[in-house]
């Protein structure tokens, strides 16, 4: 599923990618927020969070929202920078080692917190808002933006667009039904695993960061050992 770009995804792989990557994002998403009251995706409410610190003439606070949008743009263009060298050279797992490399941030994240038994606020959103630009950007761009794993807003409405195309007379159901489909999934998987992620977070506290690190490690596994088997022959 962190193998094929574009036109070679089918809906199977999609889905696939859907489902792993969205229940990971809305895990580390609930999880920022229940320990930093912060949601570290939701660039909107962030956006908004800001301009409202503004204009109460709070510019530290104001700041520190615009500090996560920064860093979820640094991991999307992290992210883009990663695939365009590798696709320039014909490596075809760098979806995956992407991947890999967000899951060894959380990891690493992780460890760190165990280790040291506290950290800041600013810095365990800000790790999470990087992480999360880093994951939409590489699913983003593997199904040429068919699918969006670390925010459902787009979700909700592409959902809202899908069944009025299923239910309504004259609009194409055989191309409208597979797309419902992947957006249902991909809302249903984030809210899932904010759902797991919290009950998670409430047995083995940070520890759950180092669980995440090693569920992303997992998924990106196969992509990695297949596109070193397989090169591109581009």
């Amino acid at each position: 599923m962190l193998i094929h770009v574009g036109e070679e995804r089918n809906g199977k792989i999609d889905r696939r990618l859907a489902a792993a990557l969205s229940t990971i994002a809305g895990a580390l998403n609930a999880v920022g927020f229940l320990m930093a009251r912060s949601f570290t995706a939701n660039m909107t409410g962030n956006v908004s969070a800001f301009a409202e610190e503004v204009a109460r003439g709070s510019w530290r606070t104001s700041l520190s929202f615009l500090l996560l949008l920064a860093l979820f743009i640094l991991g999307a263009a992290l992210a883009g920078a990663f695939v365009t060298f590798g696709e320039q050279r014909g490596i075809r797992s760098i979806y995956a080692a992407t991947i890999a490399v967000e899951g060894i941030v959380v990891l690493s994240f992780g460890l760190f917190l165990t280790s040291s038994g506290r950290t800041s606020h600013t810095f365990l959103v800000g790790t999470l808002s990087l992480v999360m630009g880093l994951q939409n950007a590489v699913t983003s761009l593997i199904s040429r933006s068919r699918v969006r794993t670390t925010h459902v807003s787009g979700m909700a409405t592409d959902i809202g667009i899908g069944l009025s195309s299923v239910i309504l007379p004259g609009r194409s159901r055989d191309t409208a039904v597979p797309k419902l489909m992947l957006h249902v999934l991909t809302l249903s998987a984030f809210a899932l695993g904010g759902i797991g992620g919290a009950l998670l977070y409430d047995f083995i506290d940070t520890w759950f960061f180092i669980v995440a690190g090693l569920f992303l490690i997992v998924i990106a596994l196969p992509g990695i050992l297949s596109g070193c088997q397989y090169p591109s022959s581009r």
